[in-house]
């Protein structure tokens, strides 16, 4: 069973994709294929050695970790082809990048200094295909405790290092020219061919567009504030623009936005919230533009006994949250995560059995 704190180190990983160095898929007309690792060089309060997550566009397709040593499927459109070699090859992969993690980590630690105590190494790499002319762009980045650490350039084959400390790592690979056409080779040849192959076995998902439910309730604190939320949920793909209307002009300012969480079932949810003056409930609307959606949705909110929701205490969710932001706090004091991989997403699909 999994600790909170292991939990809560995930939930960091595994939120990188809004804020990474890569390709968004807010970007139209593009598909991206990206893995994300992470791991401990001496885990403690229950960090895991390693761990790795494929994301093919927003939707998790393959789960990793060290104790396993298996790819493990995690995206319905993926289970449902029950493809034995993909796996084979994943797992094969995955293997090998497990392996190298380690590699790395030691010789960063070693160039440190640092032969004592936990640290902590992230990566993030993967392809992006632009649909209009065919063109890949690629990204190779390296994190180490808690600071963006080195970035590779497949068309130099050089590295950028981004903090002082990460020269003498720089000057040690780009010695290593073997390991940097190993790398220009995965970004530019195998990364694209791999992304095509998916993109033609979950083409029915990951084409599909589910238009958002949407609902408007009404919030009351302690203090008297008046809240009108927005969320929509159950919509794919992931991109979709929420919006308060007052009197049928768009604010600009007033309103929070949350993050965009995935379901766990291949769909997403947000929400957006605007406070109000009491009596002028009726005067807001709430606008949400789609690609399942024929036109942008208006809704407001509907007067009813059961519409009005007290906040006089925590709820369940709320304690579960202050458990997992408590836990995040202890792990991020500990050491913290690199920037960019910055946390802005939960996935619920990407907990092994």
């Amino acid at each position: 069973m999994r600790t909170l704190s292991q939990l809560a180190l995930l939930l960091l990983l595994l939120r990188v994709v809004a804020q990474r160095e890569g390709p968004t898929r807010e970007s139209k007309g593009s598909h991206s294929l990206q893995f994300l690792f992470m791991g401990a060089s001496h885990p403690d309060l229950g960090l895991p050695s390693f761990v790795a997550l494929g994301y093919v566009d927003e939707h998790l397709f393959v789960y990793y970790d060290h104790e396993s040593r298996k790819a493990k499927p995690r995206g319905p459109w993926i289970q449902k082809e029950e493809i034995d070699e993909l796996w084979v090859r994943l797992t094969q992969s995955l293997k090998g990048w497990d392996h190298m993690f380690f590699v790395d980590l030691w010789t960063i630690m070693d160039n440190h200094s640092q032969g004592q105590g936990s640290h902590i190494l992230q990566v993030i790499l993967g392809c992006e295909l632009l649909v209009e002319d065919n063109r890949t762009r690629s990204f190779w980045k390296y994190g180490y405790d808690g600071q963006d650490y080195l970035i590779f350039h497949p068309e130099t084959m050089n590295w950028t290092a981004v903090q002082p400390e990460a020269q003498v790592t720089k000057q040690e690979w780009e010695m290593t020219k073997i390991r940097a056409k190993q790398h220009r080779a995965y970004l530019e040849r195998d990364c694209p061919e791999k992304l095509q192959r998916y993109l033609e076995t979950g083409s029915e998902i990951l084409n599909k567009k589910v238009p958002p439910l949407v609902r408007v309730t009404r919030h009351i604190t302690h203090e008297g504030v008046i809240t009108l939320k927005c969320q929509a949920h159950n919509f794919s793909p992931v991109n979709i623009t929420l919006s308060w209307l007052w009197d049928g002009k768009q604010l600009n300012q007033g309103t929070e936005l949350g993050d965009i969480y995935p379901s766990g079932d291949g769909t997403f949810q947000i929400w957006i919230a605007v406070d109000v003056t009491p009596g002028e409930e009726q005067r807001y609307a709430c606008q949400v533009e789609h690609p399942g959606l024929n036109q942008p949705l208006i809704m407001t909110w509907e007067h009813s006994p059961l519409s009005v929701t007290l906040a006089t205490g925590i709820t369940t969710g709320s304690i579960v949250s202050m458990i997992i932001t408590t836990t995040v706090v202890i792990i991020w004091k500990k050491r913290k995560v690199s920037s960019f991989l910055s946390p802005r997403r939960i996935d619920r699909e990407l907990y092994p059995d």
